[in-house]
């Protein structure tokens, strides 16, 4: 008498081979994980004295260069450019998450609710949000942002009203493909009612490729954020944020070549978009098997 074999989970085959996609999600993985304990540890480090209050510029001499007493050298305004750029990974992040939390709470469920029922319902809410799909991204963020002013919740505002309309779109087009499947039809046969049928049988099956956009959606949210401050059109001016910084450096480095004042929050910006592009194209193939043997 013989044995089966149990099936190897193909996620742990995944780790112990990795491809140089794993390899970057790693990488990218470590990367976020690094932002995400510089926004919680700053204000922890500024109270045990390690850190200089990034609003504080009376006390600092004007555009000194990188040194012991400023790692990052001082800008043309006299801010410790260590302390801004720390600091501004608080303010990054914290948009970010709750700009693609507040994306997730209402496309998703819009683009459920529309694929499954359809109807009049589903032809409105198609519309609308092919509409804002068909607005470019960065103009929209900036007319919402330039109409509800300048402060966190405006700015979540302004950047998850685009990625809503990317969620549902994708969402509504799983769900319709999946609402004729076998499961499906018993599961209402049975007499499971709308919601039941929506949580527990389509949920799962129509999210799969939603963690894959959060992360991409993420770099781009940082992005977009950045350039609402570089604009002048994000957060308020006593926040420190790296795309107000440059927009402060910039016309410094031109005329006086203090490159450090511009480098650090710049350098700061591309690393952390990096690593969340990296986490999902390598999500991709974690999540997606098809891709990863297309590509071998």
């Amino acid at each position: 008498m013989t044995v089966a074999k149990r099936p190897r989970l193909k996620i742990l085959d995944l780790f112990r081979h990795p491809s140089l996609s794993v390899i970057l999600l790693g990488i990218g993985i470590l990367i976020t994980l690094g932002f995400v304990l510089i926004a919680l540890l700053a204000p922890v480090f500024q109270g045990w004295g390690w850190l200089q209050n990034p609003l504080d510029s009376l006390s600092n001499t004007q555009r000194e260069p990188p040194s012991w007493s400023h790692l990052f050298g001082t800008s043309s305004e006299g801010y410790d450019v260590f302390s801004r750029t720390l600091f501004g990974t608080q303010a990054a992040l914290q948009v970010v998450f709750w700009a693609t939390i507040v994306s997730l709470v209402v496309g998703v469920p819009l683009g459920m609710v529309s694929g499954y029922l359809g109807g009049k319902l589903d032809k409105v809410l198609l519309f609308l949000t092919d509409t804002i799909y068909t607005l470019p991204k960065l103009l929209l963020s900036i007319t919402l942002a330039f109409i509800v002013g300048r402060g966190v919740m405006n700015a979540v505002f302004a950047v998850s009203i685009s990625y809503i309309a990317k969620y549902y779109r994708v969402v509504r087009n799983h769900t319709t493909s999946v609402k004729n499947e076998l499961f499906i039809e018993a599961a209402q046969a049975m007499g499971a009612s709308t919601p039941r049928v929506l949580s527990k049988y389509l949920f799962l099956n129509v999210i799969q490729s939603v963690p894959v956009i959060l992360t991409l959606n993420a770099a781009d949210a940082i992005l977009t954020l950045s350039s609402l401050g570089f604009l002048g059109l994000g957060l308020p001016e006593t926040t420190p944020e790296w795309g107000h910084d440059l927009k402060v450096e910039l016309s410094v480095l031109s005329t006086d070549g203090i490159w450090w004042s511009t480098f650090f929050p710049g350098f700061a910006l591309t690393l952390l978009v990096v690593g969340l592009s990296l986490i999902g194209e390598g999500l991709t193939e974690v999540i997606n098997p098809r891709s990863r043997k297309q590509d071998r």
